[in-house]
């Protein structure tokens, strides 16, 4: 029996299991697919995505294989970034989603992650030691827990009986990869001129006269996972464009809508869901990926905790204490982008305003913390017993590093994120005399004391850091450490 059976094997379950192995987890990835898909969901990963590969030693593999691209859009209204952006990645690197699988899968490999394809859970029971699961060819598999990030259309959200509330689809976009015989610049005049009234098309070159295409259709369809034919696409382009731009040989065709949909809850028992299981929300802003391999950030870390037995209560429960929120954030920006894409005077006058105030520093500021996941603040002042909002809203008192993510910073000797590669707690230490003695399994310590002639006034202040790298703790003294320590990362064999 293993300890974690994780349901699909895209970026969210791949990378819990990466994170759940760093851990000492067993762990097996069931994939219904026979093989890894080559269809180009997502293309982008944003700042705080980054920023966890980064935390996990990955991110060298993905950057030479992506384009870096400005920040600053919103439904499409482009402007300049804001001015200081606390990270260290204030850019959209572009990576097709196959290879965010590829280097996420090969690392899992790395760490002895089983993948299994053509594995579909049809079944599953559960009791008190564990989950059972029965797959689609009658074989059963048992585990302490079960998450499911199996997709939308989640199986294991639908065994459990876990309401999906929210809006169906009303529009639709065809979407392939395919090859196109106009000139560039022809493309490119084309898309420019369309996309002045319809924002969800475009033409985006891949290389080798390879184009990522997309274009609004005619209807929603009875069954979204029947792909569109070529000559759909075809009269699609045509339609809005006068022009199909010689259109051929297509290498994947998709379709999405704009369904946006919230799990009325993210725990089961012993079961779990994450990723678009959890969520589904339209792809603008192209926060979708990114949200699934952030919910598995904060999971991963936690629901090890509780199955080493070291788990303080609510530790576990808190995932979805303070991941649904951040979900329900993301489907009301989505749904105000989809608004602002409409072509109709009123969204359109809406459109202008927002603008217009985008010339606002502050403006652009809260918007880019949106879309790019840095500007969540989790509530850690009570412990995770009590849990709290999971956006910014969630004020807690006191520091304003608590609760949120600490950016990478430099230290005498190399840099923050390169300390937290194993995915355990860390206590910066910028004092010298604080102590993580009974926790020392759970926490590293990092000295780095600034010298008497260093720039004191501008280091951070010692600090408290979860797994997944957001501040808990922050302050000078042991005494008021031990507190956090225990709430966060269970009884230690020390005093408290």
């Amino acid at each position: 029996m293993s300890d974690v059976i994780v349901a699909g094997g895209g970026p969210t379950g791949v990378l819990l299991a990466c994170e759940l192995r760093l851990q000492g987890v067993s762990v097996v990835v069931l994939e219904q697919d026979a093989e890894p898909t080559r269809v180009v969901r997502g293309l982008g990963l944003h700042a705080r995505t980054l920023e966890i590969l980064d935390q996990r030693g990955l991110l060298d593999r993905f950057l030479p294989l992506g384009k870096r691209y400005p920040l600053g859009s919103f439904a499409g209204i482009t402007k300049p970034a804001p001015a200081g952006l606390d990270t260290t990645h204030p850019y959209v690197l572009g990576v097709p989603q196959p290879v965010t699988e590829h280097l996420l899968r090969e690392r899992a490999a790395e760490l002895g992650v089983e993948v299994r394809y053509g594995h579909e859970v049809a079944g599953l029971s559960q009791d008190d030691d564990g989950v059972r699961v029965e797959l689609a060819d009658g074989s059963r598999l048992a585990a302490r827990y079960l998450v499911g990030c199996d997709g939308g259309r989640s199986t294991v959200r639908r065994l459990l009986g876990i309401g999906f509330p929210g809006e169906p689809s009303r529009q639709e976009t065809l979407l392939g990869e395919v090859k196109l015989t106009a000139p560039p610049a022809t493309i490119e005049a084309v898309v420019a001129e369309v996309r002045k009234t319809h924002k969800n098309f475009g033409a985006i070159p891949l290389g080798d006269d390879l184009y990522r295409v997309g274009a609004p259709a005619d209807g929603v369809a009875e069954d979204r996972t029947v792909p569109p034919t070529l000559d759909e696409l075809r009269e699609q382009v045509r339609a809005v464009a006068g022009t199909d731009l010689g259109m051929h040989s297509p290498r994947w065709l998709s379709r999405f809508g704009d369904a946006t949909r919230l799990a009325e809850r993210y725990r089961d028992g012993r079961v779990l869901l994450a990723g678009d299981a959890a969520h589904v929300h339209p792809p603008y802003g192209g926060q979708g990926l990114n949200l699934g391999v952030q919910d598995a950030f904060n999971l991963g870390w936690k629901l090890a905790a509780e199955v080493h037995g070291w788990a303080p209560a609510g530790l576990l429960d808190s995932y979805a204490t303070e991941r649904r929120p951040v979900a329900a954030d993301v489907l009301d920006n989505t749904r105000a982008q989809t608004v602002l894409l409409s072509p109709e005077p009123g969204p359109q006058a809406v459109r202008r305003l927002l603008a217009e105030l985008m010339d606002l520093d502050d403006a652009r500021r809260l918007l880019v913390e949106k879309v790019t996941a840095t500007g969540i603040r989790y509530d850690v002042g009570d412990g995770p017993d009590v849990g709290g909002p999971g956006t910014a809203d969630g004020v807690t008192a006191g520091h304003d590093l608590l609760g949120r993510r600490m950016p990478d910073v430099a230290l005498r000797d190399g840099r923050l994120y390169e300390r937290m590669h194993d995915g355990r707690g860390l206590l910066l230490d910028r004092t010298g005399r604080l102590s993580t003695d009974g926790w020392a399994d759970r926490v590293d310590r990092v000295v780095d004391v600034v010298p008497p002639d260093g720039d004191g006034a501008s280091a951070p202040p010692s600090v408290l850091l979860r797994p997944d790298g957001h501040v808990v703790w922050v302050g000078a003294d042991q005494a008021d450490l031990l507190g956090p320590l225990h709430r966060w990362f269970g009884a230690g064999s020390g005093p408290v």
